[in-house]
C-alpha cells in the first residue's frame, strides 16, 4: 500500500482529490466533501473497504446459488469460489501501463478490476449456466463481457472475464460497486493457476520454447474439457444451451 500512496498524488484540487465513481451520477461520491483532507492511507483504506463490500456481496450471491442447487438438483455446477482485492503494488503498474494519472478518482474511475471474484466450475455450460443466473439478477448490471473460451488469448488462457457492478447498500445509501468475475472450468484454473507460477519465477528466462509448450498444455486442458463436456452431456449432466447474451 505504502507504493500507490507515495505514488498517488494530492493536487490539492477537488476534481482529483475526491473519490468518485464513475458508473454512478457524478455528484455520487464515495467521501463526503468533508473528507477531503484525511491523510491519503485513511482514503485508500476507505476505497478498499468499498470494493471489499462488493466482493462480500458478490461472493454472498454464489453462496447462495452454490446452496441453492446443492439442495434441489443432483449436483452443483460451482466448484468453489475465490476472491481478492487488487494489490496496491499491482494497481500502480497497471494505472503507469496505460498512462493515467496517478490519482485516487483516476484510480477508481478506470481500473475496473480493483475487485475480483474467481469461479471455477466443473463443466463448460456449468460456466455460462452460473454466469447467466448471476447477471439475471436485478440488483447486478453487466458493464462488460470478455469470452476467453470461445476467443482464447495468444498463449492459449481461457476463461470468461465480466466486469458487473453489484448494489451495496451503506448506511447513508446504495451503492454500485463494480467487480470483475472470472468464471473457468477446472482445466482452465490448472492451467491458468501453473502457468502463473511458472511465469513469474524470476530467475529464470521464459523462453520462445517454454511458451510453445505452455500453448500445448493450453490445448490439451481444451481437448480435455471437450472430452469431459461430451461425457456429460450423454449422461445428461449438463445443460448444453450455454449461450446466455
Amino acid at each position: 500500500m505504502n507504493n500507490i500512496l507515495k505514488n498517488l498524488k494530492n493536487t490539492g484540487e477537488d476534481d482529483e482529490l475526491i473519490l468518485e465513481v464513475s458508473i454512478e451520477e457524478e455528484e455520487d461520491r464515495l467521501l463526503p466533501r468533508s473528507a477531503d483532507y484525511l491523510d491519503m492511507e485513511k482514503q485508500y483504506d476507505q476505497i478498499m473497504f468499498f470494493y471489499e463490500s462488493g466482493i462480500r456481496q458478490l461472493t454472498a450471491k454464489l453462496d447462495i446459488l452454490n446452496r441453492e442447487f446443492q439442495f434441489c438438483n443432483d449436483r452443483n455446477p460451482i466448484e468453489y469460489v475465490k476472491s481478492r482485492i487488487k494489490t496496491s503494488e499491482s494497481i500502480l503498474r497497471k494505472m503507469k501501463k496505460q498512462g493515467l494519472p496517478l490519482t485516487f478518482s483516476c484510480m477508481m474511475n478506470n481500473i475496473r478490476d480493483i475487485a475480483g471474484v474467481r469461479v471455477v466450475c466443473p463443466f463448460i455450460t456449468d460456466v455460462y449456466q452460473v454466469a447467466r443466473l448471476l447477471i439475471g439478477q436485478p440488483d447486478i448490471e453487466l458493464v462488460q463481457i470478455k469470452d476467453y473460451i470461445r476467443e482464447p488469448k495468444e498463449n492459449g488462457y481461457r476463461s470468461l472475464h465480466l466486469i458487473v457492478t453489484v448494489e451495496v447498500y451503506f448506511s447513508d445509501r446504495k451503492r454500485k460497486v463494480p467487480v470483475e468475475v472470472q468464471l473457468r472450468t477446472i482445466a482452465m484454473n490448472f492451467w491458468a493457476s501453473t502457468e502463473h507460477q511458472l511465469r513469474y519465477k524470476k530467475d529464470r528466462a521464459f523462453t520462445e520454447d517454454i511458451h510453445r509448450q505452455l500453448k500445448e498444455c493450453a490445448q490439451l486442458m481444451a481437448q480435455a474439457d471437450e472430452m469431459m463436456q461430451k461425457l456429460a452431456e450423454n449422461l445428461n449432466v449438463s445443460d448444453q444451451d450455454d449461450l446466455f447474451w
